[in-house]
């Protein structure tokens, strides 16, 4: 049975790719693994549908067909109809290969399917400065990567690499099977050249002849400014890398931690700044702590509690610039009055304020 990727990131059909990007990143938040009531099933199945429904190519195939033909479908870079490749058949005497049927349209290019590795997640904590501004984080990975000493290619440096023997350089094999219907010819992918119709002459020594090792890797993960907590940010190529094939996606949740005074409400920054009775009164000038230094702002005469002064530009950074800071202001109320201070509190009382 065929997922509905649609349905499962809770779309109709056809939605845009804004809108996939935000049910993709509600989504994901809310069955990470990472979460109590997180589900690492319903997780990856997200991740799936976004791997298809979030790139353009891959969702155009899926709306017209029911499925991406290049490297979605079933599992992450999975073959939609099974096996290392489309299979054919031979009736009446003709023998088909759904490969060429589909090579016609753009799909697999001639009998080749990309296959693509598996997609990493991973978790990073940002200061609330760091979510604001940005930042550059870099991450060791112990993944499967693009072996260097080779670069993928699988042949020792400076040798050559010799057409396949076994497929003679087609990269597919036909094989004739017996059935109760009678002869049946399939064409599969070669499984000694993985498709490619070359085989290294010599392999090389660091990665066997795979074209992949498992080593570290150390990723630069750029963060934009003005990140939100629980976004995902997806890194295209930085996941599990396969031999002859393409690598997955990273994809990296942000969790960025509150600030003990501060607090940010999309582009809009606030904090609340206490001020005596008189200074409510008479005015003065305050200082107010931003995320880019004391600013000194000057309280009117006759503010009230609760209002609003703002500070412009000191707000989170965004493509349209900066937004604003705004200070709530608290007048604080003496509990308790000295006798010079009562006695003046009711002269202003008989004065009517």
């Amino acid at each position: 049975m065929e997922k509905d990727y649609y349905q499962i990131l809770g779309l109709q059909k056809g939605a845009s790719k804004d809108e996939v990007k935000k049910a993709f990143r509600k989504k994901a938040a809310e069955h990470h693994p990472d979460k109590k009531t997180g589900n690492e099933e319903k997780y990856k199945e997200v991740t799936e549908a976004y791997s298809v429904l979030g790139d353009e190519k891959k969702k155009a195939e899926y709306d017209t067909y029911g499925q991406s033909f290049n490297g979605a479908g079933g599992a992450a870079g999975g073959n939609p109809f099974g096996g290392g490749g489309f299979g054919g058949f031979h009736q009446g005497g003709v023998e088909f290969d759904i490969n060429d049927i589909f090579s016609q349209f753009g799909f697999g290019g001639g009998g080749q399917q990309t296959q693509r590795g598996r997609d990493i997640s991973i978790d990073i904590n940002l200061k609330f400065e760091e979510a604001v501004f940005g930042v550059t984080r870099k991450v060791l990975l112990t993944k499967n990567n693009t072996c260097t000493t080779c670069e993928g290619s699988g042949a020792k440096p400076g040798t050559s690499l010799d057409t396949c023997s076994t497929c003679n350089g087609q990269g597919k094999v036909r094989e004739q099977r017996q059935s109760i219907m009678g002869s049946f010819n399939t064409v599969r992918e070669c499984s000694t050249c993985h498709g490619t119709g070359k085989i290294p002459k010599e392999r090389c020594a660091t990665c066997a002849g795979a074209g992949v090792a498992r080593t570290e890797e150390e990723i630069g993960i750029k963060i934009p400014a003005g990140i939100q907590n629980g976004e995902v940010i997806r890194m295209t190529g930085r996941g599990e890398a396969i031999p002859h094939g393409q690598s997955g996606d990273l994809y990296i949740k942000i969790h960025a931690e509150p600030h003990k005074s501060i607090k940010r409400e999309g582009s809009t920054l606030s904090a609340v700044l206490p001020i005596k009775l008189t200074d409510a009164l008479l005015g003065a000038t305050y200082s107010v702590e931003t995320l880019d230094g004391t600013t000194d702002i000057k309280i009117p005469a006759g503010v009230t509690h609760g209002e609003l002064v703002r500070i412009k530009d000191k707000g989170v950074p965004s493509e349209r610039g900066r937004g604003d800071f705004m200070v709530r202001v608290s007048v604080e109320t003496p509990k308790k009055l000295s006798k010079k201070a009562r006695k003046l509190v009711e002269e202003l009382q008989g004065e009517g304020i």
